[in-house]
């Protein structure tokens, strides 16, 4: 099996910020909306005109992105509407600097550098506005590898190009050959990720795809049996409904559902994508920042094993959401539903928790703490399996989930 060094060097970053980003933004209603609202082009390539992102959105996001600890932003430089955030040098007028006069996807990479943030780039592959999407479709494929090509030689080194959007046309020839074959010629070691949409979770495709995706969906173990080359993954989720800025969507996940989904990926090797919309402006929804800000403070606490750790192959015996995770010989285990039970019967509400950890291991533990204060957990070792014995959160506390660090 090939494994190439950057796959395996993506898999490091862990955590990145997805970023749904354009005409569409102005109208909150969705990334979406112009076809499923069906707005005809007479009312939505007008928005072209007034958007014009504030001076600093840019520094602001990936400010936003860094102290949430992502170390990679995947931003839609050309979404499903056609609009590009990128000059397109020519291939049509239906983009930034023709409506603002500035290249955002150059303020966006300017800014990931600046902050030592890996800048990826989101391509959508169907198109609402070229008509030779539907018209005379390699037409429209030498198009697509066109707009591409650019963001793979005006930018300097970038992560990756995301795709998305094969699944409008599954029977069609798409001509994956030449356009990874392009990317590899000006980005050798840019991951190359083609997302299955919502139907496909963790599929795998084209020889020359680096990644498998989840959206919105539990990542699990990647069957690499028939693969000939090592793949990574990695999963895709949004705060509330949509990608894209919607004013009116409040259906937005609690921070508990966002830690566990972090540590769900984890759990299988996947890096998380987490998604913001920002609003017209470019500056972002105050609960989507706030969320970042505050997700990025239980990252700091557990950072030790967010990143490096990768699965450690360990069976739990007790303890059906908890994981081991592993690097360099050092163990991390990751406790869910740790109930917080010790307070005042008028302030805090009494809840059953699961205290006590077992999982199959055989190697002698010298030590576990937790990685939030350092205190020491009592543990047993017999037969060839570990229990681990865990506390009730103090008041005052609750980490959703809590990490312990095993030193053998």
């Amino acid at each position: 099996m090939i494994v190439k060094q950057y796959v395996k060097d993506f898999e490091k970053l862990g955590f990145g910020m997805f970023v749904h980003f354009g005409l569409y933004s102005m109208l909150g209603q969705g990334e979406w909306t112009k076809h499923l609202h069906s707005i005809p082009d007479e009312d939505y390539l007008p928005l072209a005109k007034t958007f014009s992102p504030d001076a600093d959105w840019a520094k602001e996001l990936v400010a936003t992105a860094k102290k949430a600890g992502c170390k990679y932003i995947t931003l839609t430089t050309r979404h499903h509407d056609g609009y590009s955030l990128y000059d397109t040098r020519g291939l049509n007028d239906y983009d930034a600097p023709h409506s603002c006069g500035r290249d955002l996807v150059r303020e966006f990479v300017d800014a990931c550098n600046a902050e030592g943030i890996i800048p990826f780039f989101y391509h959508t592959l169907l198109d609402w506005y070229q008509k030779s999407y539907e018209e005379d479709f390699k037409t429209y494929l030498q198009y697509l590898r066109d707009s591409v090509e650019i963001l793979c030689t005006q930018y300097g080194k970038i992560g990756g190009i995301w795709f998305d959007g094969m699944w409008d046309k599954p029977n069609d020839d798409w001509e994956e050959d030449a356009l990874y074959g392009m990317i590899r010629s000006h980005q050798p070691e840019a991951m190359i990720i083609n997302n299955t949409g919502l139907d496909a979770l963790g599929a795998l495709g084209h020889i020359e795809l680096d990644s498998v995706t989840f959206e919105r969906g539990k990542p699990g173990a990647i069957n690499l049996e028939t693969s000939p080359k090592y793949v990574a993954s990695e999963m895709c989720e949004i705060f509330a409904d949509h990608w894209g800025y919607a004013k009116n969507d409040f259906n937005f996940k609690s921070l508990r559902e966002i830690i566990e989904e972090y540590c769900v990926c984890r759990r299988y090797g996947s890096n998380f994508l987490l998604n913001v919309g920002p609003l017209g402006n470019g500056k972002m929804r105050s609960l989507d920042k706030a969320m970042m800000e505050t997700l990025g403070e239980w990252v700091e606490i557990h950072k030790e094993a967010l990143y490096l750790p990768r699965p450690a192959g360990v069976e739990m015996t007790v303890g059906d959401n908890d994981f081991v995770l592993e690097q360099n010989g050092t163990y991390y285990l990751f406790c869910h539903n740790l109930a917080m039970t010790l307070g005042a019967e008028n302030v805090v509400k009494a809840a059953n928790g699961e205290y006590v950890k077992k999982f199959k291991f055989d190697k002698a533990v010298k030590s576990i703490r937790w990685l939030d204060n350092g205190k020491e957990l009592e543990y047993q070792q017999a037969d060839g399996e570990t229990t681990v014995y865990c506390a009730p959160y103090q008041y005052g506390e609750n980490l959703v989930v809590r990490i312990a660090k095993i030193e053998v």
